[in-house]
């Protein structure tokens, strides 16, 4: 082999992300490699392979520091062994398998031939099939080569994950941020059918100037969803400031229509501005699609659709609808059925029966239209009117009726049930028809599961079905269960590992009558709230330990429910289970942004004026006090709270200390000190005084969260009043109590003081170094003001240095991404602040507002690969 010309330096791979390396004949098996590349690539990897490698290296050196530098082997063969070079006793095909590390993981595709493979190869092959580190699979082209891949990738990367998580807390794989188009879009499981004319038509309107809002309007089970998924999952190019996608079924309340885009864009309601406001500012430079779906049930919400789109130039904004919203700039289209037989004989399927066809696939892999049976089932899609989900549910029956049974069936039924209901449109009498016809078929157990299932708001998980459904029958849920998603009357979905279930709109509603009609909903919905404030306080203690990020994450997949649960205890009167369903997952509220909605309910709570408990009212003066703090921390009156900010935290405090609740007697304690340490004349007595009692009730019940968070609330109270090295030693306290509870989020808000703390004392590339572990961690917990807080740190690390561009750039970021997460900070937690006004006063404040400048034009997957390259390079993105 040439030795390597030292002068040449090191081969370095084409990028640094997780690479992957790319073993097979070159000529031989062209297509297959753009195909494995594609696949790779899909998943934002790097793929390594010689034709993408620098030049003017040896072949074998490139190969080999290539392999060096990768993560995963991917083998491809065919028919050839490949050249075996002079000198050398194996071709570059073997060579490179053999220098595979043994620890890194192998997958190898092999291609069917029906000619002879060369020997070599056959050996090899052999060697490759007894090795029990390798994934060995046939495939039959290049196509299938590249759907192989992709899958195995993505299970080996999620298997990869989870073994990691033992370890350390995970970061992400990165998305390249030239490449980012941040999307919500729910993926499909299956195929669209017969709306190839309606996709193209709609990404035409909206790709107009003069077009910025698009209603898709038609009855339910048309199609509408669908429709706007597949239209807005292929525009994300055109939308580099993300793909938003919007579910509002759960939304009752029109008022409530903000907090479901708040929380589908990742805005946070932390309670210090109307959300609304926040809205606007995260949206107002964002070219971005805005999807609202199912706006039918909260109409009233449209004016501020339309004040939205006034305010945000570059927002387009598609809705789904049974009824158009009726504002300014508004542009219909209509949602037809699928196109019906006509009873002319063409190539093609009329778009109703290839759908009734693929579904009926779904559930009877064997079935086939026939020429005995096409007939049937072209009367089946007239009967129907082409109306999808009336299709869907029909075609789930092929499993047990052939479609001469189903129709003779359906017939009957439809004359039966469609004059039962006149007063519905005709294709929605065929929809709604067609439920009935489909819970008919169904046992008595099965229609009752149904309709408990109505009680739900958004996905459901197993564990909830089983928990209400133990009230109603001994039954096995699950079985039950699973006939109704055989039936697509229930949907099912994978989320982060668990499984949840869903019912489309129309569905849902049939279910709640029937729960009307039974006089059994308002039994169900104190069943349901009863469950979810169950699953509050199991959750209490796993949000203050290491399990606190996949708790955070289990909650939010149940944001529906709980809202539902609260306003039922809510409109119920019950406002003692409101504010026991509200307190154990305070971190929730707060982790979740949504801090600004848990108060806004206990307002209600206490302004409905009725005899409340003692804990009942701590908890509600506690987060309407707590919040009002910090929507203006500058007063301790508040004009929309009766005696004030401070008064009403002491009043919470108090309470808790007479029921005994030491713990959330210390968590009110914090929020004061830090209202009366804000507010004029930011006096530190009471609040230093406040503060250290809250760390005693800690200490006594225990509680290493609570100690940690106090410890570092007190040490910024230190390091505002100039004792640096007291503030430090808190910090420090602080930071070792958060990682020996394995809480993230304490852990970041420890490194960021003391990173703040570090820098004052001149230990600058300590400073550095813990706010590079700060965004990590940030990064990991999905705590998003913790990376503005950290490249606000970097700020004053790069203006020690002297880099004030650089300072500028990281200040014009960070406020650019807390723009886009709609967080704002309370004066006195701004440590740049005062840093910031002398740069801006000082010599060199061309430099920094130029930097500032370019900063506010940065993406925050751009500034975060700016501010941390090697957080960035390993994961970083998604900020």
């Amino acid at each position: 082999m040439t030795p390597r010309d030292p002068g040449t330096g090191p081969i370095r791979t084409p990028d640094q992300r997780l690479r992957v390396f790319v073993s097979s004949t070159l000529k031989e098996l062209a297509a297959e490699r753009k195909a494995a590349r594609a696949a790779i690539e899909r998943l934002r990897l790097a793929p390594v392979m010689f034709e993408l490698g620098a030049r003017p290296h040896p072949p074998r050196d490139l190969y080999r520091a290539y392999l060096e530098q990768s993560d995963v082997f991917v083998g491809i063969y065919w028919e050839k062994y490949g050249w075996v070079a002079p000198g050398e006793d194996v071709s570059g095909l073997e060579d490179e398998y053999n220098l595979a590390p043994r620890g890194m993981p192998r997958l190898m595709y092999v291609k069917e031939t029906t000619a002879e493979r060369e020997p070599r190869l056959t050996e090899l092959l052999g060697r490759i099939r007894g090795d029990d580190t390798a994934s060995f699979k046939y495939f039959a082209d290049a196509s299938e080569l590249g759907e192989l891949l992709q899958g195995d990738l993505a299970v080996l990367l999620a298997e990869r994950f989870d073994q990691s998580r033992a370890g350390h807390v995970p970061v992400p794989v990165p998305e390249p941020p030239e490449d980012r188009r941040p999307s919500s879009v729910p993926a499909p499981l299956t195929q669209i059918i017969g709306r190839d004319a309606e996709i193209a038509a709609l990404r035409l309107m909206l790709h107009q100037d003069a077009v910025r809002m698009v209603t898709l309007v038609g009855p339910g089970g048309i199609g509408k969803s669908r429709l706007a998924i597949d239209v807005a999952a292929g525009m994300t190019d055109d939308f580099p400031g993300g793909v938003l996608f919007v579910p509002l079924a759960p939304v009752s309340e029109p008022s409530k229509v903000v907090n479901a885009i708040a929380g589908a864009i990742g805005v946070q309601d932390v309670g210090d501005m109307p959300l609304e406001d926040k809205l606007v500012i995260a949206l107002r430079h964002r070219r971005a699609l805005l999807v609202l779906d199912n706006f039918e049930q909260v109409l009233d919400a449209a004016p501020f659709v339309a004040e939205l789109l006034a305010s945000a130039p570059q927002l387009n904004v598609l809705v789904t609808s049974r009824a158009l919203l009726r504002v300014s700039g508004e542009h219909s289209f209509e949602v037809g059925p699928l196109g019906l037989p006509t009873g002319r004989r063409s190539t093609h399927l009329p778009a109703s029966v290839a759908l009734f066809v693929e579904r009926a696939r779904a559930v009877k892999p064997d079935f086939e239209l026939t020429p005995e049976n096409l007939g049937a089932v072209e009367r089946i899609c007239v009967a129907l009117e082409g109306v999808p989900l009336a299709l869907e549910l029909a075609a789930a029956r092929i499993r047990i009726l052939s479609p001469a049974a189903l129709l003779e069936r359906l017939d009957r039924q439809l004359a039966l049930l469609v004059g039962g209901r006149r007063d519905l449109p005709p294709r929605q009498q065929a929809l709604r028809s067609t439920i009935e016809w489909s819970t008919q078929l169904l046992g008595e157990e099965e229609k009752a599961l149904l309709a408990t299932l109505g009680v739900f708001a958004g996905r459901f998980s197993l564990e909830a079905v089983e928990r209400l459904w133990a009230g109603r029958s001994s039954s096995d849920a699950l079985s039950l269960l699973a006939m109704l998603v055989d039936n697509s009357l229930v949907q099912q979905h994978e989320r982060g590992g668990r499984t949840y279930f869903s019912l489309l709109g129309v569905v849902r509603e049939y279910a709640v009558e029937q729960l009307q009609a039974a006089g059994a909903l308002q039994e169900l919905r104190a069943m349901h709230a009863a469950y979810y404030t169950e699953l509050a306080e199991r959750s209490d203690a796993s949000l203050r330990d290491e399990r606190q990020l996949a708790t955070v994450r289990m909650l939010a997949d149940e944001s529906d429910n709980l809202r539902a649960a609260m306003r039922f205890l809510i409109d119920s009167r019950d406002l003692e289970g409101a504010a026991r369903l509200g307190w154990p997952i305070f971190l929730f509220w707060w982790l979740g942004g949504l801090l600004g909605e848990i108060a806004g309910w206990m307002d209600e709570v206490l302004r409905a004026g009725e005899q409340l408990s003692d804990r009942a009212r701590a908890i509600a003066c506690y987060y309407t006090g707590a919040v009002a703090y910090w929507q203006r921390p500058d007063e301790k009156t508040h004009a929309d709270l009766d005696g004030g900010i401070v008064p009403r935290l002491i009043e919470s405090a108090e309470l808790f200390g007479r029921v005994g609740d030491l713990r959330s007697q210390g968590l009110a304690l914090i929020s004061l000190g830090l209202a009366e340490l804000s507010a004029p004349p930011h006096d530190p007595v009471p609040a230093l005084g406040a503060l250290q009692r809250s760390l005693e009730l800690f200490e006594r019940s225990g509680s290493r969260f609570g100690q940690s968070m106090a410890l570092v609330t007190i040490g910024r109270l230190e390091f505002l009043g100039g004792q640096v090295d007291s503030a430090v030693e808190k910090f420090e306290r602080s930071l070792r109590m958060a990682k020996e509870n394995r809480n993230g989020f304490a852990t970041v808000i420890a490194q960021h003081h003391l990173g703040w703390g570090l820098l004052a004392t001149g230990r600058v590339e300590e400073a550095e170094a813990i706010t590079h572990e700060a965004i990590s961690t940030s990064i990991a917990v999905g705590h998003q003001e913790g990376v503005a807080y950290g490249m606000e740190s970097l700020l004053g690390v790069a203006a020690a240095r002297g880099d004030i561009e650089h300072a500028g750039v990281l200040l014009g970021a960070s406020l650019t991404l807390r723009e886009q997460v709609g967080l704002y900070n309370p004066a006195a937690f701004a440590f740049h602040d005062p840093l910031v006004a002398q740069l801006r006063a000082g010599p060199r404040r061309d430099d920094f507002e130029r930097g500032y400048s370019s900063g506010r034009m940065m993406s925050a997957d751009e500034a975060l690969a700016l501010a941390v390259p090697e957080v960035a390079a390993t994961g970083g993105g998604g900020a």
